[in-house]
């Protein structure tokens, strides 16, 4: 498989809201990173866990809206949702030996439009 198929395999795998399964595409010393609350998770256990464990108000869905891939590195943009929480995941793969070895996911927060830029902008849903 190439790196965008594993990538994709994860999110299929994750889908089925069985997060030792999607670990399975992680490499047993995987690093996912977190930059907005500075966090680490080291290793497939420590991501099926938390992942498992996270706080939810029904089964997760999870809606792929694009994949950029080039070689090692594939980035995707990935919607969110247990039906009550909402949020968007842009996440940065590397891939190596048909495993993920390490993530780097930001999680961009809704923010109301500027009313300054109102007169160079329309509002989207995109």
């Amino acid at each position: 498989m190439n790196s965008k198929e594993v990538v994709l395999a994860f999110w299929d795998a994750m889908k089925t809201n069985d997060f030792a399964k999607a670990s399975k595409w992680l490499s047993p010393d995987f690093e996912g990173f977190w930059p907005q609350s500075g966090e680490l998770i080291v290793g497939r256990e420590n991501f099926a866990a938390i992942n498992a464990n996270y706080p939810t108000q029904g089964v997760w869905q999870f809606d792929v809206h694009s994949v950029v891939c080039e070689d090692a590195m594939v980035v995707t943009d990935v919607s969110i949702t247990d039906g009550v929480q909402k949020a968007r995941a842009i996440t940065f793969h590397t891939v190596e030996n048909g495993l993920i070895i390490k993530q780097k996911e930001f999680w961009p927060d809704h923010m109301q439009a500027q009313a300054w830029r109102a007169k160079w902008v329309k509002i989207s849903n995109l």
